[in-house]
């Protein structure tokens, strides 16, 4: 079982990013594959969780450990599968999360794709008090730099909505939060994804 991937980032796309480790392109499904975009053609660490079934070998990435052990827990709850795990982690409040999960707050877990009011206390019966381990940080982890060539605010929003599809959220669900972004004329696919995320959290 792979522990992390250390190699150069070749492609971003909405659902996964590419890392070229040892001559070998490693397919790698992320919660927002444009976090990483300012270390594009740059050597990353990713961690990773393989799942193995009898048609598939996937990885999932993380920026940190942290996440990754988050995502395993997750997984381990009865009718979270790493799709709906992936689309819990990709928003960035993971503190609200737990305090949600440890405060029996049903309502707020709903609001995930997916997540029915069954599952979200499915995961309060299973990880109530089991995630005081698991530390967090609260800060972005990746910063974008001046250096980082930005997308047109077309094309970032264009891809954040790819990026949201393949996360599990309706056309209607989008549709619901990007004229709100729209018209904040944002430039970075990041930085629109992570609004978007913050949108569907309040709704």
């Amino acid at each position: 079982m792979y522990e992390y991937i250390k190699g150069i980032l070749m492609n971003i796309t909405p659902a996964y990013i590419v890392v070229e480790a040892g001559g070998v392109g490693y397919k790698i499904l992320t919660a927002n594959p444009f976090q990483f975009s300012p270390q594009r053609q740059q050597e990353v660490t990713i961690y990773v969780h393989q799942a193995i079934r009898d048609d598939a070998h996937t990885l999932y990435g993380f920026a940190t450990m942290e996440e990754k052990q988050l995502f395993e827990r997750l997984i381990q709850v009865s009718g979270i599968g790493p799709k709906s795990a992936l689309a819990i982690m990709a928003s960035e409040d993971h503190k609200g999360l737990i305090q949600a999960i440890e405060t029996s707050d049903i309502t707020y877990l709903t609001r995930f794709p997916g997540v029915g009011k069954k599952t979200a206390q499915q995961m309060v019966i299973d990880l109530q008090g089991k995630l005081d381990e698991v530390t967090l940080f609260a800060e972005e982890m990746w910063d974008l730099s001046p250096e980082v060539e930005v997308a047109s605010h077309v094309k970032a929003g264009d891809e954040a909505k790819e990026a949201l599809k393949a996360l599990g959220y309706s056309e209607r669900e989008i549709k619901r939060v990007a004229k709100t972004l729209d018209a904040q004329q944002l430039t970075s696919t990041d930085e629109y994804l992570r609004q978007a995320l913050k949108l569907m959290m309040t709704k």
